[in-house]
């Protein structure tokens, strides 16, 4: 029987793309339904949805920020998984600290990117601590752009330590910020870039991280860059192939042209899985991307 994959996000409609996919030989149909940055809308979507899918992603935001392994509770990413009272919820935040670091792993053992040597700038880490982690462990300079990015302050952070601190400094009251303050939603991801901080991303050999938050600031020039992320549409391709991009790697497989966000593969994969949200292991994803022999997806772009 095939089983059903929403993800419910807060992005742009204009994003939305649906595939019938077999995983390890069992049918999955797989949706992503955006609501424009609607909030109402979204929880509307999702009662609609409790008990009728075999799994939800929250796509657009998160219920979970990380300061090395200290967890913060979102707020309104907190609101939206609560609406769902029978179908479990995730937001890609388990997966992201697994398959992302093997990505970083993957890319740094391949001499051609000599991913130790250059200088990346994570457009923000708390959604994705552990590549950030990687980056650092394999010798790469790291900038992370957390407060630049979704705060506004243009001050980069250098080094994992202090992070970390800031991080806990500030994550228990920025978890109760409106989410819209904090991340791009809605009509806001099809705006045109804003290259108030080109100048991060010129220092940078390779661009890490969030999408919405990479291409809402891009500048007109990105010549030889290299950019890690994940849900990428065609047309976004094509946006950073025409700024001179070298290479595009995702960090979850494409399907029919599109690259989903974390949030979905880990619905899938705890469909696979079968065991509740809380009780997969790092290993439990490891042991799947391993049998589906799930590798960055490398793009040349120019």
């Amino acid at each position: 029987m095939q089983k059903k994959i929403v993800s419910v996000s807060l992005g742009s409609s204009k994003r939305d793309h649906t595939v019938d996919v077999e995983l390890l030989g069992q049918d999955f149909n797989i949706s992503r339904i955006g609501t424009d940055g609607d909030f109402a809308k979204a929880e509307t979507l999702l009662k609609e949805l409790d008990g009728k899918v075999d799994a939800i992603g929250l796509g657009g935001i998160d219920i979970y920020l990380y300061s090395g392994t200290t967890r913060y509770e979102l707020v309104d990413g907190a609101k939206l998984r609560d609406v769902v009272k029978t179908t479990p919820v995730v937001d890609g935040s388990g997966l992201k600290n697994t398959v992302e670091p093997e990505a970083v792993k993957y890319l740094a053992a391949m001499p051609e990117f000599d991913v130790a040597n250059k200088t990346v700038l994570m457009v923000s880490a708390v959604d994705r601590f552990g590549m950030a982690k990687a980056f650092s462990e394999v010798g790469s300079k790291t900038i992370f752009g957390d407060l630049i990015f979704a705060l506004g302050v243009k001050v980069p952070v250098y080094t994992m330590d202090k992070l970390a601190s800031l991080a806990d400094e500030l994550l228990p009251k920025i978890v109760k910020a409106p989410f819209s303050t904090l991340y791009p939603i809605g009509a806001e991801q099809d705006a045109e870039p804003d290259p108030k901080y080109s100048e991060f991303y010129d220092e940078a050999d390779i661009i890490a991280g969030d999408f919405h938050y990479i291409r809402r600031y891009m500048p007109p020039r990105m010549d030889g860059k290299i950019i890690l992320t994940n849900t990428v549409t065609e047309r976004d391709v094509e946006a950073l192939k025409n700024r001179g991009v070298a290479y595009l790697i995702t960090t979850t497989p494409e399907y029919q042209g599109r690259s989903f966000g974390t949030n979905v593969l880990e619905a899938a994969f705890l469909v696979l899985i079968n065991k509740p949200w809380a009780d997969i292991s790092p290993e439990d994803y490891l042991g799947l991307l391993k049998q589906l022999d799930y590798k960055p997806l490398i793009r040349k772009l120019n």
